[in-house]
């Protein structure tokens, strides 16, 4: 029975933390963007986020936060979310589900703890700009 069950890859489809200015906290913060570098579009996108890990010998998680987006077109990008600094220090998980057209793809990104930073930062493509990417 498991052996009929096909799981689509997915490819070409990744997650990537970029640092922008916000006026609101007149400092640069990280922000999460999912990133679409197929051919094609994404339908019905649902992004899952959480953080969790452990600080100071204590274990701590975040609250699960939801994002929808009826479409995310091929070769484009959309914002998903702002990482706050404390949460940096934790693993930042993003579950993401999509549909190309009629097949449902899912799979789990992780910013390991720590790795969202100036050094580890790398060119976006879509963005052209410098950030951490998770594939």
């Amino acid at each position: 029975m498991k052996k009929d069950i096909t799981i689509p890859k997915v490819e070409n489809v990744f997650l990537a933390a970029v640092q922008e200015w916000s006026d609101d906290f007149m400092e640069k913060v990280w922000y999460v963007y999912l990133i679409n570098d197929s051919d094609f579009d994404l339908d019905s996108v649902m992004v899952v986020s959480k953080a969790f890990g452990t600080l100071d010998g204590e274990m701590k998680k975040t609250s699960l936060l939801r994002h929808a987006f009826m479409q995310v077109p091929s070769v484009s990008a959309v914002k998903i979310e702002m990482v706050e600094k404390s949460v940096l220090e934790l693993n930042n998980e993003f579950m993401v589900t999509y549909f190309i057209g009629n097949t449902l793809y899912d799979k789990k990104f992780t910013f390991r703890k720590n790795t969202i930073n100036e050094r580890a930062t790398e060119e976006v493509p879509i963005l052209f700009v410098n950030g951490v990417i998770v594939r």
